[in-house]
């Protein structure tokens, strides 16, 4: 049996393809870095602004709020106007909107630079994931490719929270923005002059300006709530409302996609069963790994006395793990063997660290329980990432490449507001409960101080109980869902054409079940 997927140019592979990875790997890590790095310097920042504790999550929640809910927009005018172009256009904006963070001098100017950010982001990410797709087409090209990146979308954060300490410690919170103008720089110089995206890949379709409307605001209602329920609680009115105007208005957008004549997202890229099992598997790995990355953070600098840059290479453990997972294990096996079976052990492997964890107590070492529960951590997540990342986007249509790497930052996205949500509220919940039963006895002020502590880290490690559940469903999609055989050498969906706009189209096997 087979099936037909655009012809590979007569000229073979981009000989430069090698070297574009680098500059979108530069690119790739400036953005997940700056998902951490953000976090250590906002105390100091909102000092120094004078933001209220009321309005301090909107440095993060801003930039959400743009990213998340532009991303699906962003992968189309990916596909519209070309990747490359999108992807320089992206890396400029993002620099500019850093070096207005780091130059500001209220917290409007913070806000608008961070919404900004997220903004560039959100056509930065799916543009930088699609040239992947299209300009890596040979199975164990692809997988060595996607285990690269794999490896600094996982350990890029970790990364951030060590660079974050060093530039709040010895410098200025300020640098903490200004740090990404340089990588931008040199990311979008390296793009322009490197990347050669291969030709008859655009999607020129009308865009669906309906499908943006809806599913911006959609989106931005979904990350609103989840960020609202964190601080007002899952009752709050205007919690429930952007749930229940998150829920009409997805409802509608798919509605809306299923008659367009050009959808902004066709609703074949989500109805394949392996990429909607990577989307639902990954979305909730990211559920489960955002609160945990935000709980050891605090136990590690609350708890333990930790400096901000001793916690940043406390984590550097998960971030070998994560690039031994992605590239050692996982890019080795995946033409080997079925990407469920690296996906769903990975994750289980994960879920193992992650238990470990559950064990956490005021005293626990840092050598006999952190350590071993973080390598375990990125091993895991390493393995399973790399398959995912490139599964994600294998065998979709090239005029679809954009759009389909937005979903893949999109389940992130979400699951990582999601994440940061639910679990803070069970912590929190966890903590409060404890307090309350214990306080009472506590007679002294070292006592009732030391009861304080122990609340905290019994939140934790029930939060971190629940993830573990959340990574063990994850397993279970992943395994279940994800059917499609391993790559082997085959050569996948390169979007060239003869440069008429058209695609040509050969017969190549199906992937075996």
């Amino acid at each position: 049996m087979s099936q037909t997927v655009p012809r590979l140019s007569d000229a073979g592979p981009d000989a430069g393809r090698w070297k574009a990875l680098v500059f979108i790997a530069l690119a790739q890590l400036m953005v997940v870095l700056d998902a951490t790095i953000v976090n250590i310097a906002l105390p100091s920042a909102q000092h120094d602004l004078g933001i209220s504790d009321g309005s301090k999550q909107w440095v993060v929640t801003a930039y959400a709020l743009a990213f998340g809910g532009l991303l699906l927009f962003g992968g189309r005018i990916a596909d519209l106007w070309g990747r490359k172009r999108t992807f320089v256009l992206g890396l400029a904006g993002f620099a500019a909107a850093s070096a207005l963070g780091g130059a500001a001098t209220n917290e409007a100017m913070m806000f608008g630079s961070r919404a900004l950010q997220g903004a560039f982001g959100a056509l930065l990410a799916p543009a930088a994931l699609s040239l992947l797709a299209v300009m890596f087409t040979d199975g164990r090209e692809r997988a060595k490719a996607f285990g690269i990146y794999g490896a600094i979308a996982g350990g890029g954060g970790a990364v951030g929270l060590i660079l974050g300490g060093f530039l709040t410690e010895y410098l200025d919170w300020r640098w903490t923005f200004f740090v990404n103008v340089p990588f931008a720089i040199v990311a979008a110089a390296g793009a322009w002059f490197v990347i050669r995206e291969p030709r008859g890949s655009r999607n020129r379709s009308p865009l669906d300006v309906p499908g943006v409307v809806l599913s911006t605001l959609g989106l931005v209602a979904l990350v609103y709530g989840f960020t609202r329920a964190e601080s007002d609680g899952w009752s709050d009115s205007v919690t429930v409302g952007m749930f229940v105007a998150s829920v009409v208005l997805l409802a509608s957008f798919v509605l809306v996609e299923a008659k367009v004549k050009a959808p902004l997202l066709p609703l074949r890229v989500l109805t394949d069963r392996n990429r909607g099992g990577i989307y639902l598997s990954l979305g909730l790995a990211i559920i489960s790994m955002f609160g945990l990355f935000l709980f050891l953070t605090y136990y590690l600098q609350i708890v333990k006395g930790y400096s901000p840059v001793r916690t940043g290479f406390a984590f550097l453990p998960m971030i070998a793990g994560m690039i031994t997972g992605s590239t050692q294990i996982g890019a080795r096996l995946m033409t080997r063997v079925a990407p469920r079976l690296l996906m769903g052990p990975g994750f289980l492997v994960a879920a193992l660290g992650m238990a470990l964890l559950t064990r956490l107590e005021i005293g626990s070492s840092y050598a006999a329980l952190l350590l071993p529960a973080m390598l375990l951590l990125g091993l895991g997540m390493g393995t399973a990432f790399m398959p995912a990342m490139s599964m994600a986007t294998q065998g979709v249509e090239p005029r679809d490449a954009g759009v389909a790497s937005a979903m893949v930052n999109t389940s992130q996205q979400v699951g990582g507001a999601i994440g940061t949500a639910l679990l803070n509220t069970i912590a929190a919940s966890a903590t409060t409960s404890y307090i309350t039963g214990h306080i009472g006895s506590a007679a002294s002020r070292s006592q009732r101080q030391l009861v304080q502590l122990e609340g905290m880290v019994e939140g934790y490690t029930s939060a971190i109980g629940f993830a573990v559940g959340i990574l063990v469903a994850a397993a279970a999609i992943a395994l279940t869902l994800v059917d499609a055989g391993r790559p082997g050498g085959m050569t996948v969906a390169s979007g060239a054409g003869d440069g008429d706009g058209a695609v040509d189209e050969v017969p190549v096997p199906v992937l075996a079940h």
